[in-house]
């Protein structure tokens, strides 16, 4: 099981590390929260994104793409907002990581921070959703949800699968 929860965490990890979008972090601030400094945090190793993490969301798109099955209107419209969706998530979910990394002295505090960090990856899905929404049809945008959690499945499948046969 602790083998397991480190893939997961290591996926979790790589995919999030993996994005461009966390060089835009800075630009990222909830309006719930403009006056929150720690929203706005600065990536260790830059811009640049691994060689790794462009694998992973090339993958990740030709999967999407294969599922959604977009119309070339619908394809020109949907990945640029895609594209910041992915930003979106990718900020707070490298702010969540950030906060579990500390050891604050404040439990609470954390816990507080993590439900908050939660609550702005459910937000941000939610308002994507709508924005998804006016320009697919509803069937597909319960498949992109779907083809996201599918390929990530299958991702920690892969690398689950991989680790065992290397002995780990």
């Amino acid at each position: 099981m602790s083998k397991l929860i480190r893939h997961i965490c290591i996926v979790l990890f790589v995919m999030a590390m993996g994005y461009e979008a966390v060089g835009q972090v800075n630009r990222f601030v909830p309006a719930q929260t403009p006056s929150r400094p720690e929203l706005n945090p600065v990536r260790p190793n830059g811009n640049k994104k691994g060689a790794m993490g462009k694998r992973l969301e090339a993958a990740r798109n030709r999967y999407i793409s294969r599922q959604l099955d977009l119309t070339d209107d619908e394809a020109t419209k949907f990945w640029p907002l895609y594209n910041q969706y992915q930003q979106e998530l990718t900020a707070v979910r490298i702010l969540k990581r950030l906060n579990n990394s500390t050891s604050s002295t404040n439990g609470t505090e954390q816990i507080d921070k993590e439900i908050y960090y939660e609550s702005q990856l459910v937000g941000i899905r939610k308002r994507y959703r709508d924005s998804f929404s006016k320009i697919l049809p509803p069937e597909k945008v319960s498949i992109l949800y779907k083809s996201e959690q599918e390929f990530n499945d299958e991702l920690i499948k892969q690398l689950s699968e991989r680790s065992e046969r290397a002995g780990n």
